[in-house]
Parts: structure tokens; C-alpha cells; sequence
């Protein structure tokens, strides 16, 4: 509904990121990227400061979908809240590494992605940064929000 910043990283990341999320969930990918046994082997973490149980994620292969570093989950269901790593393969030649935080929220008892965040290290441009919030109108037919334009921050 928002965007701004430097033409070029919005064509070459945020589009890229936007027409990659329609393949993937064209191609039925999803799966390939769910956070499972399948995908991952799974470690104990210490104990985080904002109340969530970390887990470690060890990706069981090299994909632009996965993610090696940490999800945290509520305690008390195991709900999945947030998770933070690196990509474990850099999606271009041109992308040395790039650290994500994906965050989630449960509406209407569907979790959903409420907000992305990923600092792209690049080859020739340095670092880039990328942050992305969802608003949600209705999931699965039930109206949870009104969302509205927003302008982009100058951070």
C-alpha cells in the first residue's frame, strides 16, 4: 500500500521478495520452507528474555527458503512466534548472506506473518535493508481489520 526508499533496492529486493512469495506459493512450495521435521533438525536453546522458548533450526539442506538460526515459540502451546537466522543459501551471486526476522501473530486461530525484516548483504551496494508489515482485511472469510495507506518511514 506504502513504499519508499532507493528505486533500484525496491525493483531488485522488494519486488523480487513479493514475485518469489507468488511462485512459491504458486508452485505449492510452502512445505519446502514449513518449519518441520523434514526441514530441520531442531536443538535446545537458552532461555530468551521475552518470555518466548527458543529453539535452535538447523536447515537439513541449502534452500533460499530456509533458515539456520533460532524460532521462539510460547512456552505454554508452542505456538510459533518469531524466527531469526540467516538464509542458509544466498538467493544470487550477488548476495553474499542475509539475516531475517520473520515475526507471527494468530488471528482468527490462523497464524499469519504480521512483519518481515531482512539485511541483505550485497556484493557491489553494501548493506540493504528490508522491512515489510502485513495488515490483514479478512482471513478465511472472517473480517479481522480495516487496513489503511501508509506512509513509508525515513528511518
Amino acid at each position: 500500500m506504502a513504499e519508499g526508499g532507493s528505486g533500484y533496492v525496491r525493483r531488485r529486493v522488494l519486488y523480487a521478495a513479493l514475485d518469489g512469495e507468488q511462485r512459491m506459493w504458486t508452485a505449492r512450495a510452502p512445505q519446502r520452507a514449513a518449519v518441520t521435521l523434514d526441514n530441520y533438525v531442531f536443538t535446545d536453546r537458552t532461555h530468551s528474555t521475552d518470555g518466548l522458548a527458543p529453539l535452535g533450526i538447523m536447515p537439513r539442506r541449502k534452500d533460499v527458503l530456509l533458515v539456520e538460526g533460532s524460532i521462539f515459540v510460547e512456552p505454554s502451546d508452542g505456538d510459533l512466534r518469531r524466527i531469526e537466522g540467516r538464509l542458509s543459501k544466498a538467493p544470487s551471486f550477488w548476495t553474499r548472506r542475509v539475516d531475517i526476522v520473520r515475526r507471527y501473530e494468530r488471528m482468527e486461530g490462523v497464524r499469519v506473518p504480521v512483519a518481515i525484516e531482512s539485511v541483505a548483504h550485497l556484493l557491489v551496494a553494501g548493506e540493504s535493508t528490508f522491512k515489510m508489515t502485513y495488515q490483514y482485511e479478512s482471513i478465511n472469510g472472517q473480517r479481522v481489520g480495516t487496513p489503511q495507506p501508509r506512509r513509508p518511514s525515513r528511518e
